[in-house]
């Protein structure tokens, strides 16, 4: 998958080191360089399992902009892989100027500061009535403000000025959590299939409503219809783990497998990875706009790989900052979300 935006740095330009950042998670791994001749920032991302392709990528870039030479080669790594793939990268690329490994938080930190204050019409807010919105600049540049990275798990940064920031929580409940959860149950190979299932799911036919239990809305504490009382609420419900044709002599391993055939028998891939993905979602978002309010910061912002431009997701995210705020909060995005580490790492070795 791969970005590009105008540079608006006429510095960069100039630069004779061609400066390769990446940012290797758990999941994804990203990258952000310069491309001098076309005079834009490009962003590029791959599934960190395929490695190997993230490093045969990184070698196009070398002979695109540089004749194959390492020779005038930076490479800035950053994320959990530029420990755990530091050998391979030295092994890769042997002739370059440098290979430095920088802290993920701090190029997190730098790349959504930059985006916030550099970049014209890179913040917005979305949901499906009233689709895309870019956010008024003085207002998305208040500090502090907390910053929301979904990656393979989350991470949520209190940001109080430029390189001030603390790390108030988090939750190993992330994209990975999604990703490998539905690979489990759907056997799904990627995490755009997953999506792409998610967006023509219909959660109802596996998640508890409220409706569901009361079969009308539950207006004395707020709560419609509609709305989750149970994730996945309805698969056990629906689901016999023994039934009329299971001989009694049947070992427990056998019944229980029998039952999860049953079971998946009544529930397509499309409507389980919605329900997922809303479980996911709307656990995140709370947990956001509670540590919003404990330490008082009036504008969160998601990030991280998770999100992915991914209208539902997006949604998602911004109803349950909407619901649990009493509608005295927005979710803010980035056109750029997942390359934050990475665009902070880039930033680093141009000033």
């Amino acid at each position: 998958m791969g970005q590009s935006i105008e540079c608006p740095n006429e510095a960069w330009k100039q630069h004779k080191i061609l400066t390769i950042a990446v940012d290797i998670g758990g999941s994804l791994a990203k990258l952000v360089f310069f491309a001098r001749g076309a005079g834009k920032l490009v962003f590029q991302t791959i599934e960190t399992e395929k490695i190997s392709e993230f490093m045969l990528m990184m070698h196009e870039i070398i002979n695109t902009q540089e004749n194959g030479s390492q020779s005038n080669v930076r490479i800035v790594a950053t994320g959990g892989g530029a420990y755990k793939f530091h050998d391979l990268l030295c092994q890769e690329f042997p002739d370059v100027v440098e290979i430095a490994r920088l802290d993920e938080m701090e190029c997190l930190i730098k790349g959504l500061d930059y985006f916030i204050h550099e970049v014209p019409e890179e913040v917005f807010t979305y949901n499906d009535l009233d689709g895309e919105h870019a956010v008024v600049p003085e207002h998305a540049k208040v500090y502090p403000y907390m910053l929301v990275n979904i990656g393979s798990g989350v991470s949520i940064v209190k940001v109080d000025a430029p390189a001030q920031y603390t790390r108030v929580g988090g939750s190993s409940l992330g994209g990975g959590t999604l990703w490998g959860l539905l690979s489990l149950i759907t056997g799904a190979q990627t995490y755009d299939e997953m999506l792409s299932w998610a967006q023509g799911g219909d959660n109802t036919q596996v998640d508890m409503l409220v409706g569901d239990i009361y079969g009308v809305d539950y207006g004395k504490i707020g709560l419609k219809s509609t709305h989750i009382a149970s994730s996945f609420g309805k698969v056990f419900q629906r689901g016999t783990v023994k039934d009329s044709t299971t001989p009694d002599t049947m070992s427990s391993a056998e019944t229980s497998t029998k039952g999860i055939q049953s079971r998946k028998r009544k529930f397509n891939n499309a409507d389980i990875s919605k329900s997922l993905l809303y479980a996911i979602s709307n656990n995140i978002g709370q947990i956001a706009l509670l540590q919003a309010k404990l330490h008082n910061v009036p504008n969160i912002y998601f990030g991280g790989s998770y999100i992915r431009g991914h209208l539902m997701t997006m949604n998602t995210l911004s109803y349950a900052i909407n619901f649990w705020s009493s509608s005295q909060k927005q979710a803010f995005f980035l056109k750029h979300e997942g390359h934050l580490g990475a665009m902070g790492a880039f930033l680093t070795f141009q000033s």
